[in-house]
């Protein structure tokens, strides 16, 4: 599949996604290192991905899709530019209220997973659940997501007992458990065979679309980009339709 973009499906934009704003990256470039060794890894970047609109961004190693994601999720403070979330500017917040917007509005999928090694597959996805304040039923049933992501058999199991596709996995179903605003995900079929990489895809296609979650998804597998509503190409910290 080629990496130009795509048309918008039908059920792309939910009723109710004007509710969210979704995410906009303006102008953002981002060096990296110091003196000779500094790189460009974001060049005058924009990207503007609606509520219930998925995303995929494609592209060689090295060439600054890891970094957008960095920057988007208000992990990394760009050189220049900025990133609105639900219309609010989130480049210049403080230390405190960047880590709030982590907790309570983004959900991340990291390549190898991030779990916490003392809590079971069942426990990450509670915690995850209480950090954002969300006990009250604001998210997922954490039991019925572990189940839709093919982990409920495991559920007691904690991440050293979990393979790299079994703790990808539940990385995945810890992020969706909150219902976010904006979903950041990272290689998300790296360390997982075909039909379980498109049954993945899928779901992350469906909750974007269904919840109205803004979600940008950067990866090398291009045969799961026809769940995608628009692929772009990353080269050279350039993003491109």
């Amino acid at each position: 599949m080629t990496t130009r973009s795509t048309s918008r499906r039908p059920d792309a934009r939910p009723a109710g996604a004007h509710e969210r704003g979704g995410l906009l990256v303006e102008g953002v470039t981002l060096s990296l290192g110091d003196g000779d060794a500094t790189v460009t890894a974001l060049d005058d970047v924009d990207l503007d991905v609606a509520a219930g609109e998925f995303v995929a961004v494609v592209g060689p190693s090295g060439s600054g899709k890891s970094s957008l994601l960095a920057v988007a999720g208000a992990l990394t403070t760009p050189d220049t530019g900025r990133v609105l979330l639900d219309g609010v500017d989130i480049t210049r917040a403080s230390p405190r209220e960047k880590a709030r917007h982590r907790r309570e509005r983004i959900g991340f999928v990291f390549q190898s997973g991030n779990l916490i090694p003392a809590l079971t597959a069942l426990d990450q996805l509670r915690f995850a659940l209480d950090v954002a304040g969300k006990r009250a039923g604001g998210g997922h049933d954490p039991r019925e997501l572990l189940d839709r992501v093919g982990m409920g058999h495991r559920a007691g199991h904690r991440p050293h007992q979990l393979s790299g596709g079994e703790r990808q996995r539940v990385g995945i179903a810890r992020a969706l458990v909150t219902r976010p605003a904006v979903l950041l995900v990272d290689e998300p079929t790296a360390a997982l065979d075909r039909a379980r990489s498109d049954d993945i895809v899928t779901l992350l296609a469906h909750e974007a679309h269904e919840f109205a979650v803004a979600t940008v998804m950067v990866t090398h597998d291009h045969e799961v980009l026809h769940h995608c509503d628009r692929v772009l190409s990353m080269v050279d910290g350039r993003l491109s339709e």
